[in-house]
């Protein structure tokens, strides 16, 4: 059984910054859609279950990041200052003057919540589900670090093979038991691509697998989230894993002392990939925050 889409999506391709992405869209053309982003290895497709769960049709745009679902891959090593960059040629495209409303999951959220203070003026309202950032790092992190890099780029990681999609399928059920069998098994399909030789694999760049040479300074995210002007929800997963390995830096007091306008949401029932779980609670969080910062 795979899931049946309520609202059908179209698909579109656009150029940003020399690469062509795929991008997903919902409902009617319009001057100021809902931008929803997706996390690492996830696509635009996964949106669908949240989509359908909105109470009334919906103007949404959801871009394949680079290298990820069925974008271009760009052949070499992932920085994560291009998803930004990527994100501002696309609202460039889409809404050269306006402000828009973001919706963003993990690495999405983590892009959208950046975005909104460094360029402030663009961003009318954010949606962050899970984009908590990285966990800190220390100086003394940096040799190992690089000398993972430097084995890494001799012996790059790659993405596991599956026999079949339903034991793709199966697989994710195993990572998160909260997965119907529907979704699990739409999921399955919207991250894999057939293999010449048989069997699927992610279609995703393994090079996005490669570590960072540069360790994470959370505290110029830090700063990034301090200068955002525009409202944000967090949503958090009740049953989140990310939550617990950031520990204080993931407490209502952290985030409410880093981001100036915040509203925090939690979604019991519902781990990282909140969107997957219980979309109809993370749908109606949605609706309820962005349509209250339009009216």
């Amino acid at each position: 059984m795979v899931y049946q889409p309520r609202r059908v999506p179209r698909h579109e391709r656009l150029t940003l910054r020399g690469l062509d992405h795929h991008i997903t869209c919902w409902g009617p053309p319009s001057d100021n859609p809902w931008l929803m982003l997706h996390g690492w290895a996830d696509t635009s497709d996964t949106f669908q279950f949240v989509v359908d769960a909105f109470g009334r049709e919906r103007s949404i745009i959801a871009p394949d990041w680079r290298g990820f679902g069925r974008s271009q891959w760009q052949g070499g090593p992932y920085w994560f200052a291009d998803y930004v960059a990527d994100l501002d040629a696309l609202l460039d495209h889409l809404s050269p003057s306006g402000p828009v409303a973001l919706v963003g999951h993990s690495m999405g959220g983590n892009v959208a919540c950046l975005y909104a203070g460094i360029r402030p003026e663009r961003v009318g309202c954010v949606v962050n589900l899970e984009g908590l950032g990285m966990r800190r790092t220390r100086p003394a992190e940096a040799p190992a670090r690089y000398r993972r890099w430097l084995d890494e780029l001799r012996a790059p990681p790659t993405f596991a093979r599956y026999e079949s999609l339903a034991h793709f399928a199966d697989v994710l059920r195993r990572r998160n038991p909260r997965l119907t069998e529907a979704r699990a098994a739409f999921i399955a399909a919207s991250w894999s691509q057939a293999l010449p030789e048989g069997g699927y694999t992610a279609c995703s760049d393994p090079a996005h697998k490669l570590i960072n040479p540069m360790l994470y300074r959370r505290e110029e995210a830090e700063a990034c989230w301090a200068a955002t002007t525009a409202p944000v929800l967090m949503v958090l997963g009740g049953l989140s894993e990310l939550v617990g390995q950031l520990g204080e830096d993931a407490s209502e007091a952290y985030l409410r002392a880093h981001h100036p306008r915040l509203r925090l949401a939690s979604v019991p029932a519902a781990g990282h990939m909140l969107h997957h779980d219980e979309p109809e609670a993370v749908a109606a969080l949605i609706e309820d925050f962005l349509d209250g910062t339009a009216a």
